[in-house]
């Protein structure tokens, strides 16, 4: 998939092993040496996405895959995703409502912890380009996926890094979860070892609000997903 260049310049990928990050990294790895980097930070399906995010490092042919395990968020708790008093709930059964307001899902302030490791591993590195596969359209409605956040990050970046020439890049943020699976399908994106489910570890669920939007992108896409289900509800 990467082209083989020499003095590529090089790029910081966060790679959760979903979908969309899967599909950044590709996207990545046309121009850039990709410096991968996945976060462990107490999710239900950690064992299962840093398995995805190894597959998907090799597949691409990542330089290097950055281990990071992060504690506080399982500490502090708040999230279906960290906390286990607080179960993941099953997708409204009016898909459309998906995304109307912030789901217990949300795990606080996330992307601000990954993204400030990203960059300072990518300022040591000399790397001046760091993705993350951050999608608005089609998602659960996470504020740290909103275009304007990204926006006043670099501004953050600019303003308190040594040379201020870093900067964030969201190539997926405007696309609608279909076109990402078509743009992935194009490239040979290996959906086949990434994982979206945010419960299941050798199936997933099917009906989390990340399975019925996966499942519903790759039928809007008119493609066939390549994991497990558990269960499969219908997409209209």
């Amino acid at each position: 998939m990467a082209k083989v260049e020499a003095n590529r310049p090089r790029a910081v990928v966060c790679l959760s092993g979903g979908m969309d990050s899967s599909v950044c990294a590709v996207l990545a790895a046309r121009d850039y040496d990709v410096y991968a980097v996945h976060f462990s930070y107490g999710q239900r399906t950690e064992a299962r996405e840093l398995r995805s995010s190894q597959d998907v490092a090799r597949i691409i042919g990542a330089k290097d895959l950055l281990h990071l395990k992060i504690d506080l968020f399982r500490r502090i708790g708040g999230s279906a995703l960290t906390d286990h008093t607080i179960a993941v709930p099953v997708a409204a059964a009016d898909e459309s409502s998906i995304g109307s307001e912030v789901p217990v899902t949300y795990v606080p302030f996330r992307n601000a912890h990954f993204l400030s490791a990203a960059v300072s591993w990518a300022e040591v590195l000399g790397a001046q380009t760091v993705f993350i596969g951050a999608v608005e359209q089609d998602s659960s409605g996470y504020p740290d996926c909103r275009p304007a956040y990204y926006e006043a990050f670099n501004q953050l970046i600019k303003m308190g890094t040594k040379d201020g020439d870093i900067r964030v890049v969201t190539p997926l943020i405007a696309m609608r979860k279909n076109e990402i699976v078509r743009l992935g399908v194009e490239l040979g994106a290996p959906f086949h070892v990434s994982w979206s489910c945010y419960s299941g570890e050798t199936e997933a669920c099917g009906v989390c609000e990340s399975c019925v939007l996966r499942l519903r992108a790759f039928r809007e896409a008119g493609a066939v997903d390549p994991i497990p289900y558990a269960v499969a509800r219908p997409v209209d």
